[in-house]
């Protein structure tokens, strides 16, 4: 039986994983009791000369990294930022972002990574909430992030902005040959003046690099804040999940035990490191290791089968959509995956032959994981060597999951459905500045507190996990969690709708897609159509959040109350896409 490190470890022996628990990994963890950055330091003097990242064949060793890091952070001290200030991290996967992040706990902050597709009107609630007076942010998504602040009272503004480019991060040839995809090259190549803000400061990457003030002395340690992931809920509003240190680096060090990861692999970093997948099994778990991450800003298939084939990928941490999208490729032939030894994921069900088709032709077993932004990604996962289809996996290291009953909290036995909930060293510490809905979502069960996610699900025997429903109101689209009250409150700021409810529909590739059920005001009806109401959305959404399909209706159902009945919505669309299957 294993020994009780901390308060948070509990023995698993006496669970059904027990049995099906790989032999050669620990049931829980001591991690490392510093700071997240001195991975990056202890890296940095290990390896001198090692690629610590590589973005279009440009490669930054581990010593750069550091070094970079050091200067941005001492910029940072010198306009202001204190320890547990929180900085804002709007950009697209590139080394900055990495740069910048470390930069930010270097100066005993607190990273605030917001997702590059958001637009004017989604951003301001990420200056206010956490109260936000500097940003690092893309050359491409600056203005975006500078109307939002013009948009705010003076009194909340930023002070200062720090502005990027990508491709100063790439060689000087990239643009000569194939290796940049076509529809990237004015995204990348242009390089676009600084935007102004209103009350504050705008400076360029490359002044920060440059400072020559000193460093601050580093003084944050595991229990303090260190990066405030934003999600949002059933209230529209998004939350910042507090996570210090600890939590993060459990799951770094923990991911890396799990993988077989060591100082060699070289791993595939396409997951958004704004996103706690990208950011803690890609990013943190790669400087942890001294191992090397190949970046790509966005998604594409063949530059994917490119890098994965050029640089001798290993480990791959990806969503299913795009395994299916580099399989279907037309040049897949083209392309070497041999040097894979990892490859798995999260967000939504890997089909079925899909995984078949994998095994047979590469000898690779996709494994899947679970896990949520509070929970510093994987709360489950799959052994490596015995994963199970379309399976949630087993509780991961260090964690207690269990089968409760959603209204009792009692447990549940072997195979009855009810909701899932956790315990470990990987959950967060509650919402910022919320202590109402953090309240909400943990409960005590003999001196453990245990985080509920919402999701309704089963366990088997054997002690795997499977997912069967959600608690929550959520879509899951391609792995990107779309909150519908967000998206309703912003769509009733279009002069033409009178109400609107969001529902998640059965989608072949991306598991389920956004879908409004509008009631539009009587002036507008005839002259508004489907098309106008999605480009609208997404002028004044991410993407992925905006409806691709809009239904028009004379009203929608009501219980007594006259709360939108948004569950019969769904369940009709869900029994529709059923029948027609």
């Amino acid at each position: 039986m294993n020994q009780a490190t901390s308060t948070h470890v509990v023995s698993t022996d006496d669970r059904p994983y027990a049995r099906v628990w790989p032999a050669r990994v620990p049931r829980a963890i001591q991690p490392p009791q510093t700071s997240l950055w001195f991975n990056l330091e202890v890296s940095a003097r290990r390896y001198p000369s090692k690629p610590a990242t590589v973005f279009f064949d440009h490669v930054m060793t581990y010593p750069q990294l550091l070094q970079q890091a050091e200067r941005v952070a001492a910029w940072l001290a010198a306009h202001g930022v204190q320890r547990g200030d929180r900085v804002i991290l709007y950009l697209q996967n590139c080394p900055q972002f990495i740069v910048a992040y470390y930069a930010i706990l270097r100066a005993n902050a607190v990273v605030v990574p917001v997702n590059p597709m958001n637009k004017t009107e989604e951003l301001g609630h990420y200056i206010t909430d956490p109260q936000a007076r500097v940003a690092i942010a893309a050359a491409d998504l600056a203005p975006a992030l500078c109307a939002a602040d013009a948009a705010l009272p003076p009194e909340q503004r930023l002070k200062h902005l720090l502005v990027l480019h990508y491709r100063d991060a790439m060689p000087a040839d990239a643009f000569e040959g194939d290796a940049v995809p076509a529809a990237w090259r004015d995204w990348l190549a242009t390089r676009h003046p600084l935007p102004a803000l209103t009350r504050g400061r705008v400076a360029d990457w490359a002044d920060a690099l440059a400072c020559t003030d000193p460093l601050p002395p580093h003084t944050v340690g595991p229990d303090d804040l260190a990066v405030l992931p934003y999600t949002s809920g059933t209230t529209g509003l998004p939350k910042g999940c507090m996570h210090p240190h600890r939590t993060l680096m459990h799951n770094a060090v923990a991911a890396a035990v799990w993988a077989n990861g060591t100082a060699e692999n070289v791993g595939l970093l396409v997951v958004p490191m704004f996103h706690i997948t990208g950011m803690v099994a890609g990013m943190h778990t790669s400087v942890y290791l001294g191992a090397t991450a190949v970046i790509m800003p966005r998604w594409d298939r063949d530059l994917a089968g490119r890098l994965i084939s050029r640089w001798r990928v290993t480990h791959w941490t990806n969503i299913p959509t795009m395994v299916i999208d580099l399989l279907a490729s037309p040049h897949f032939d083209q392309y070497d995956l041999s040097s894979l030894v990892f490859i798995g994921g999260g967000g939504a069900a890997m089909p079925a032959a899909v995984a078949q088709r994998l095994f047979e032709q590469f000898g690779l077993r996709y494994v899947e994981g679970y896990g949520l932004t509070e929970t510093a990604a994987p709360s489950h996962h799959n052994p490596p060597d015995r994963p199970q289809p379309q399976c949630l996996g087993v509780p991961f290291i260090g964690c207690d999951a269990r089968i409760v009953d959603p209204e009792t909290l009692q447990e549940l036995p072997v195979g009855e459905t009810g909701e899932i909930v956790v315990s470990g060293p990987m959950v967060f510490d509650g919402y910022w500045q919320r202590p109402q809905a953090t309240a909400a979502v943990f409960f005590e069960r003999r001196g453990r507190r245990y985080f509920r996610t919402g999701d309704l699900g089963r366990m088997d025997e054997q002690g795997y996990f499977y997912i069967t429903d959600r608690l929550k109101r959520m879509i899951n689209a391609s792995g990107f969690k779309v909150w519908p009250a967000e998206v309703e409150a912003l769509m009733y700021r279009h002069p033409a709708i009178a109400e609107v409810c969001v529902i998640g529909v059965p989608d072949a590739y991306r598991g389920e897609t956004v879908k409004a059920v509008v009631v539009l005001r009587d002036s507008a009806r005839g002259t508004v159509g489907e098309a106008d109401l999605i480009a609208w959305c997404h002028e004044h959404m991410a993407a992925y959040k905006a409806p691709r399909i809009v239904q028009f209706v004379d009203a929608l159902p009501k219980s007594g109350s006259g709360k939108v009945m948004w569950r019969l919505l769904q369940e009709a669309e869900r029994a529709a896409a059923g029948a027609t299957a």
